[in-house]
């Protein structure tokens, strides 16, 4: 298992004619690789740095063993497990039901860590609008209309970063 404790990580996963979908950009306390607890022989996704990061890498053997000795961690890594399981429905809900705008709306604000407990972002490290399109499930071409709307409109800014204003809530939050 692998614990973040600086930087981001972005995993993904690749179909059998090579088409990459991005499933989640993880950062500083967020886990992955918890799928050897659960006895899974192999690894479904790729994981890649998109900014420079340090990591715990932690044995399979000795996470099983904090998790049984140490409470206060087994309970912080079951509360994580839950968020990103609900984080898991929400996104199949938004894939679902939400149009390109509104799923990429979400995305930003969820790079932008808005709703975490530590203070979020309001500029992100520079993220290609491929890679913003490999999570929405768009074209990059519909995720550049989406940005010059949205920087026009005054959501968002970007010149070799993109900063977040909270007003992108809106695209959210309006049915």
């Amino acid at each position: 298992m692998i614990y973040i404790q600086k930087g981001g990580v972005k995993l993904s996963v690749v179909s059998k004619t090579g088409k990459e979908a991005v499933v989640a950009l993880l950062g500083p306390g967020d886990f992955f690789g918890e799928g050897c607890l659960a006895g899974l022989p192999f690894r479904m996704g790729i994981a890649n740095a998109i900014t420079p990061v340090t990591v715990l890498v932690i044995e399979k053997k000795e996470m099983i063993r904090v998790l049984h000795e140490e409470h206060q961690l087994s309970d912080r890594f079951i509360a994580y497990l839950l968020t990103r399981n609900i984080r898991v429905e929400e996104d199949l809900v938004d894939q679902l039901f939400n149009s390109i705008e509104k799923r990429l709306a979400r995305a930003l604000l969820m790079l932008a860590r808005y709703g975490r407990q530590d203070q979020p972002q309001k500029m992100l490290p520079k993220v290609s609008q491929e890679m913003l399109a490999e999570m929405v499930g768009t074209t990059r071409t519909r995720v550049n209309i989406f940005m010059n709307k949205s920087r026009k409109l005054g959501f968002i800014h970007y010149n070799g970063g993109i900063q977040i204003y909270n007003s992108l809530l809106s695209v959210v939050l309006h049915e």
